[in-house]
This record gives structure tokens, sequence and C-alpha cells, in this order.
């Protein structure tokens, strides 16, 4: 698809955008009396902030969940991986397949919360691991700090991810995909609101920015 049709296809998007940007804040302050959650995990990001402040990035360990998550993508679309390369001033991937979901996934995907979610799962199936359940939200407040932080000072330099995709097109999907992310883990977390009505309440609020756009036309 020419880049002009992805531009288009971007604005488009916009009314979706604010859509679940309204239903992410709704599942939010519907979830807001997990305390036991949200303490630990705010936590783990404050935690990570001073890291990632004080510290000299970790590029390489980022650069590593980049690829991988590209890679990942690929497998799910049933596409192989053919070349891998990382280093802490880029990495690169070959991939038998590619559409504009592989190519921006690191932007929206947070890898390496959910790696940890993954094992935290496993290792809890297997061992009850129930003891623990502060330190998981704790440690996955600061992955998903991570993924935030060092995804927004790779997105200040030219990525070629993006450039590709084009820019519009690229914010609006982006920006979805961390919307929808954090739509299907806040309820999963926190138990307040279930994904289905998150889902729904997005579908609600686009349909009411729809209407108000509507009405001033």
């Amino acid at each position: 698809m020419p880049k002009w049709c992805k531009s288009i296809l971007g604005i488009l998007l916009l009314p979706f955008c604010a859509g679940a940007g309204w239903a992410l804040w709704t599942v939010i302050t519907q979830s807001g009396g997990a305390d036991t959650i949200w303490v630990p995990m705010l936590a783990g990001m404050l935690c990570w902030g001073v890291v990632y402040a004080l510290l000299p990035k970790p590029m390489w360990i980022y650069v590593v969940g980049h690829e991988l998550t590209h890679a990942v993508w690929t497998w799910a679309f049933g596409g192989r991986v053919k070349r891998f390369r990382v280093g802490s001033n880029g990495g690169h991937v070959v991939i038998t397949r590619s559409n504009f979901l592989i190519a921006l996934a690191p932007y929206f995907f947070p890898f390496y919360a959910a790696m940890l979610v993954l094992v935290f799962v496993g290792g809890h199936w297997i061992w009850n691991w129930s003891g623990y359940v502060a330190w998981f939200h704790l440690l996955l407040g600061a992955a998903y700090g991570f993924h935030l932080t060092l995804t927004f000072h790779i997105l200040r330099t030219s990525q070629s991810d993006i450039t590709e995709q084009g820019y519009v097109f690229s914010a609006a999907v982006i920006f979805l995909g961390n919307a929808i992310v954090l739509m299907i883990g806040i309820p999963l977390l926190t138990s307040r609101v279930g994904v289905w009505a998150a889902m729904a309440g997005w579908l609600r609020c686009t349909g009411e920015i729809f209407r108000r756009l509507a009405h001033l036309w």
C-alpha cells in the first residue's frame, strides 16, 4: 500500500485513537481501588525511572527485545526468521514475511513485560508463587517502564520501521497498540473490569466520538 494511502488511513484511525484513550482512562479509573497492585507497579516504574535517569541506558538489552519482538510477531503470522543481529547501536532481522504489525510491534508490545508474565504464570502454576505476587507487580512495573522510556528514547531518532510505514499511520497504530495492550492487561491484573467490557467500552467511546464529529459537521 502506498504511503499516501497509509497516511489517509492513519487520519481515519484518529477517532479510534481518541475512543481508545477515553476507554483506557475509564478502565484505569474503575480499577483505581486495586491498591495492592497499583502501589508496587508504580513503585517499580519509579525505580526504573531512577535507573533510567542516573545510569547508562541498557540499549543492547532493549535492542535484543526489539528484534525478538519482530521475530515473535513474524512467527505469529507464519513467517520465518532467516537472520538475527543485534548491537548496542541497533539491530536487524531478515524475515520471510512482513506487514505493518510485524514492523511496528516493538513500539507497542512490551516484550520483557510479556516474558515476565509468562514466567510468573508458569512458576505459579508449578510452584505456587502466591507469596511473590507483590514482587511480580514490582518487576512488571519496572519492565513496562523500561518499555515506555526506551521506546520513547529511540523514537527521538529516525527509525526505518516508522519511515517505511509513514509517520501518521505509524503514530496511530502505535497509540492504538499501546492502548489495547493496557486495556487487556489492566483488567487481567486488577479483575475490576472485564477485558470484553473494556473492548466494548472502546467501541462505545469511539461511537460517541463519531457522533460528536457528525454533530459538528
